[in-house]
């Protein structure tokens, strides 16, 4: 089972503030800890909302907003996406982790669709399939 699990951002990480020195090796040896459990797919930092854009598709029109976005307990500060076996192991992953911000953090874990989930609506298995090729294609392209 695969989780994206999000670093929610905070008033300092909408800043830019970027975490002090001792912040980042503690972080350093729990991805290493991820890694070598054979865990860890993927995660990174994001840049504050101020740097990004969001579109908004609104019956086929889309929009394009920029931002900094004011909302900052929905914003993401970072992300790992982890392969466990259940939720609650990757929940255990979670609190073993080095506090991600200075004063009150929050993160969140979300379990990632897999191909097999959408059976019900691709009975003959020709867009998994699809999806499938695409997925190769993309990881023989980052080679």
């Amino acid at each position: 089972m695969r989780f994206m699990i999000l670093v929610k951002a905070t008033k300092d990480s909408e800043t830019g503030k970027l975490p002090d020195e001792k912040l980042l090796v503690e972080m350093g040896k729990f991805n290493e800890e991820l890694v070598k459990a054979g865990v860890m797919l993927a995660g990174e930092g994001l840049h504050p909302s101020s740097k990004g854009a969001r579109v908004k598709f609104t019956h086929g029109k889309r929009t394009v907003i920029d931002g900094p976005f004011t909302e900052t307990k929905e914003l993401i500060a970072g992300f790992w996406l982890w392969e466990v076996k259940s939720k609650e192991e990757a929940i255990e992953w979670v609190k073993r982790c080095p506090q991600p911000m200075e004063g009150e953090a929050e993160i969140e874990i979300r379990q990632v669709y897999s191909a097999e989930d959408f059976a019900p609506v691709d009975p003959t298995g020709e867009i998994r399939a699809k999806e499938q090729q695409l997925r190769e294609l993309s990881e023989s392209k980052r080679r």
